[in-house]
């Protein structure tokens, strides 16, 4: 057998990227179960808020990268030095943020409307994902720059 050893993969970058893809994609499905759950309480929303849950989640995955990226990342020797490892900002930011948003969902969606004829609804998607996608990690950057200072 070639390559790390189990306990060595943990402790390594791949380790941390690994560990947070879990979490990001459990909270991924819980966020869907939650939004379908919501949906069954009244049929009525059903039509209207179909597919949209993947919108709320993808801008709020963008919110949570932006805040990350607005984290300084901590120098290796100061100790005191405020802000994440290097490690802690791979979990966090490719690990959970890139298994809890979902651009392929997303595209599915699109396309899936786009040929079925709902062109308005498709373009309303693609606009809230895109536009609320940025403007919600410029959100997180920009408060976590004020608070970081």
């Amino acid at each position: 057998m070639t390559g790390p050893a189990p306990l060595a993969l943990l402790s390594s970058d791949a380790g941390a990227v690994a560990v947070g893809a879990v979490f990001g994609a459990l909270s991924r499905y819980q966020a869907g179960e939650m939004a379908a759950q919501w949906i069954a309480k009244d049929p009525t929303k059903r039509v209207p808020f179909q597919g949209w849950h993947t919108a709320g989640i993808n801008v709020a995955g963008s919110f949570a990268l932006g805040s990350l990226a607005g984290i300084p990342t901590k120098a290796v020797t100061p100790a005191v030095t405020p802000g994440l490892s290097p490690r802690t900002k791979l979990m966090m930011g490719v690990g959970f943020c890139g298994s809890f948003t979902t651009f392929s969902t997303f595209s599915v969606d699109v396309a899936k409307w786009v040929t079925e004829g709902q062109i308005g609804k498709a373009t309303g998607y693609v606009l809230t994902n895109n536009v609320g996608g940025i403007v919600a990690a410029a959100a997180g950057m920009v408060i976590m720059k004020k608070f970081f200072g």
